[in-house]
């Protein structure tokens, strides 16, 4: 490991792609130090303070967690890049059902740029609707048990307010180009890390704090339940890993052709199938269905009946939300395998190719083998995601951590999104270390990233 560091800094055109993705890094953070105009910083950072001692944190809790702790400050970045990752999504899954766009999509190049471009105005669409009721929600001081957040409350405030957020999610999203172009790894996602990251010592800090060891009178946590945690969370690390990687490898065979004196194909390869083929889109949107009612509830003065039920039932991430939640994740991760893996598509490539699966024949056989494998794949897959997904809620009942931040970084979507995202940006240095007749992280071996 230390001898792959000391030959990234040989390079010199690595060594500048790194220095320019930590550079941008640095503005973004800056960025989330700079409040927004007309808002109360103190009094809004003492109400997540008190909130955070408490599982009720929510949306709220994950909103902050994913934009680095800059919705307690109400920053210019206080929407994060989460619009975006919302746009992207649906941008995606339009593909998949609207014929026109699905045309646009096969374009090649041009046709990425153009459904990249429909993204950003999407994306753009969503701040101004986000901003627009969070400045609805920060003038409304009776959501704030008593604080005072905004001094001056009206339309103005909410104008403003809608331009500097969607001006600060466009400007994180134009910091995610210029790290993909210029930079090393995927700019959006390495954003994403770089936020959840940046809460990691704030949460060990709040850890060490309930843990008190030298003042056993304010200890809330035992030393063995911190040793446990520690322990555990290395497990999951090591499970996400392995499942961020696993795949079932179906063997395909080519045809031989004899053209003149010549033979192609023959050649033996396989077909890859992920367990884990949506990610965390899965667990986004199951989370999106599970905190939509919460945040309508939160944003009403008065919410009485269902949206009450469900409000109360997020906040206290018990039983029934557990079995909700992991329905919907199950549920989402067969639509979108069904929306991205087309059997019928691959099994037509495949015949028209001269490919085939040994003992299985070509056309319509092909392609309900290939369901029914991904079938039972995509079954232990979502098995998986949906014990990541609640393993901080079981952490918060089994340990009693009082704070959703602090669980989460033990698995959940944050986890899943560190673990893959690092994987990734190893990936693309190693290759780099690779061209250039260097070895990689693995001695003798190649890191393997996800498809």
């Amino acid at each position: 490991m230390f001898k792959s560091i000391v030959n990234i800094l040989k390079i010199a055109e690595l060594k500048r792609k790194i220095l320019i993705t930590l550079s941008l890094l640095i503005v973004y953070r800056a960025g989330c130090f700079i409040p927004t105009a007309g808002i109360n910083t103190y009094n809004l950072t003492k109400f997540f303070d008190e909130l955070s001692k408490t599982a009720g944190e929510g949306i709220l809790g994950m909103v902050n967690l994913f934009t680095g702790g800059a919705l307690t400050r109400l920053s210019i970045f206080a929407l994060g890049i989460m619009p975006y990752i919302s746009a992207s999504i649906i941008m995606q899954l339009l593909t998949a059902v609207v014929p026109a766009l699905e045309r646009i999509a096969k374009e090649g190049k041009a046709g990425y740029e153009k459904i990249n471009q429909y993204t950003r105005y999407l994306t753009f669409a969503l701040c101004v609707v986000q901003g627009l009721f969070l400045s609805l929600w920060l003038s409304n001081s009776g959501n704030f048990k008593g604080y005072v957040i905004v001094a001056n409350p009206g339309p103005m405030f909410s104008l403003i307010t809608i331009l500097t957020l969607t001006a600060g999610t466009v400007f994180i999203m134009w910091l995610g180009e210029q790290i993909q172009e210029r930079g090393i790894g995927n700019g959006i996602s390495i954003i994403i890390t770089a936020s959840i990251m940046s809460r990691i010592p704030s949460s060990v800090r709040q850890l060490f704090i309930l843990w008190s060891p030298f003042d056993p009178s304010k200890q809330q946590i035992h030393t063995v339940k911190v040793l446990m945690l520690f322990a555990l969370w290395f497990l999951m690390i090591i499970a996400v890993v392995l499942f961020s990687q696993a795949q079932r490898r179906i063997p395909i065979q080519y045809g031989r052709r004899v053209v003149g004196r010549k033979v192609y194909g023959g050649q033996s390869t396989y077909l890859p199938i992920k367990v884990d083929m949506s990610g965390v889109i899965a667990i986004i949107f199951a989370s999106s269905v599970m905190t939509f009612p919460a945040t309508i509830a939160m944003l009403l003065p008065k919410a009485t009946g269902v949206l009450s039920f469900l409000q109360g039932m997020i906040q206290q991430r018990g039983l029934w939300y557990n079995l909700f939640f992991v329905c919907l994740i199950m549920f989402f991760m067969y639509f979108y395998t069904a929306m991205v893996f087309n059997p019928l598509e691959i099994s037509n490539n495949l015949k028209k190719h001269g490919g085939f699966i040994p003992g299985i024949r070509p056309g319509r056989p092909t392609a309900n083998y290939l369901d029914f494998v991904a079938t039972r794949i995509i079954f232990i897959g979502a098995l998986y995601i949906s014990l990541i997904a609640i393993f901080p809620n079981c952490v918060m009942y089994l340990f009693r951590v009082p704070s959703y931040g602090l669980a989460s970084l033990f698995g959940g979507t944050t986890l899943l999104i560190m673990v893959g995202v690092i994987i990734d940006t190893m990936k693309q240095i190693e290759g780099q270390l690779v061209i250039r007749h260097y070895d990689g992280f693995i001695k003798g071996s190649s890191l393997k990233g996800r498809k």
